[in-house]
């Protein structure tokens, strides 16, 4: 009588038991039968979260349909969360690479600031424009250097970045408002309208689609979900997971840099504190969003439903009254559920 090896466990298709089960089986462990409590389930597994947005819809529908169902709040919802988007997508980068970027939304805020100085002392809009996003990869080098040459935690690494970089926004923008030397054109890629939606929204579709076939349909991608899943196999396997590492905070920080100035744009002002707010909902949403669609990991379909969702909740409470600060309760909350609910997933896979 032969037994199964130790090495064949992980050839047995997820969620089957020890006895192998067939598609027959009647202990109901076999293919079939996951298949089956699939569809039963209606993938509640993987798309709750659009489930949840389609109910909190409806519920505010009904509540407060003359201020929730109109073609204004389309449009605020989805022109006010592009930013936070763009940031959660270049987010996804280095997390999926298993390295933190604490120092991104810092970044959006110094690119704000620095493409808005250039362009208050006269400098052409697209200079401005390129040598902002030059910063962010330079930024974004120096994290990579720290982490990958130095060793230092990413955490640690990233935390202090973005500290650096809030003294460098004060000390750009003097402590004070810039609101000088902004163009039409160049507003004009913030608070422009295409089919009835703002042009933020069009960028934001256009970073999530090449993030989405980089991460998804690309050699790369797997590269990055093969560091951050397990560093020293993927280093065993014959991958440079140093230069992936660095590699994933360059691109993290460019990606900020261009929200940066998208953010300019649309607002036609620079604030010396204007990026911090954006962490928390960035993470809220990459964190959330690693438990849908692809539940276990994080990417850029899920960040993009969670986002909607908590932006729809908390618009749909605030139009009905609710306090201001129910906006950082929202993503409070959303980022503890999401990191339990992406535990929880960990531990049943």
């Amino acid at each position: 009588m032969t037994t199964q090896s130790s090495e064949e466990v992980p050839t047995a298709p997820r969620g089957a038991g020890a006895s192998g089960g067939t598609p027959t089986d009647p202990g109901g462990l076999g293919p079939a039968s996951v298949r089956r409590r699939r569809v039963a389930s209606l993938g509640l597994d993987r798309f709750s979260g659009i489930y949840v947005w389609v109910a909190i819809i409806v519920l505010f529908a009904l509540w407060i349909p003359d201020t929730f169902l109109t073609e204004g709040n389309l449009r605020i919802i989805a022109g006010d969360q592009a930013i936070t988007a763009i940031l959660a997508i270049g987010l996804i980068v280095p997390l999926a690479a298993g390295v933190f970027d604490l120092s991104i939304a810092g970044v959006m805020g110094f690119s704000v600031a620095m493409v808005s100085y250039q362009l208050s002392i006269g400098i052409g809009m697209l200079v401005a424009v390129l040598t902002t996003l030059l910063c962010g990869a330079l930024i974004g080098a120096v994290n990579g250097f720290v982490v990958v040459k130095l060793n230092v935690d990413s955490f640690i690494a990233t935390l202090g970045m973005s500290s650096i970089l809030l003294a460098g926004t004060y000390w750009v923008t003097d402590g004070k408002q810039i609101t000088d030397g902004f163009t039409d054109g160049f507003l004009n890629l913030g608070s422009g309208m295409f089919l009835g939606l703002p042009l933020p929204f069009y960028y934001m579709v256009v970073v999530a689609a090449v993030m989405y076939v980089l991460l998804e349909k690309t050699p790369l991608g797997r590269y990055l979900y093969a560091t951050g899943g397990n560093r020293q196999a993927a280093r065993l396997a014959g991958l440079r997971v140093e230069r992936i590492m660095f590699g994933s905070l360059v691109t993290s920080a460019t990606i900020a840099a261009l929200a940066g100035v998208v953010l300019a744009a649309k607002l036609g002002t620079a604030a010396p504190d204007i990026g911090p707010s954006y962490l928390l909902p960035a993470f809220s949403a990459v964190f959330l969003g690693s438990t849908q669609i692809r539940a276990g990991r994080v990417n850029v379909l899920g960040t993009l439903v969670a986002i909607y969702l908590l932006a729809t909740g908390v618009k749909g409470l605030q139009l009905a009254g609710a306090p201001s600060f129910v906006n950082d309760l929202f993503n409070g909350l959303a980022l503890i559920i999401a990191v339990a609910l992406a535990a929880r997933t960990a531990r049943r896979s």
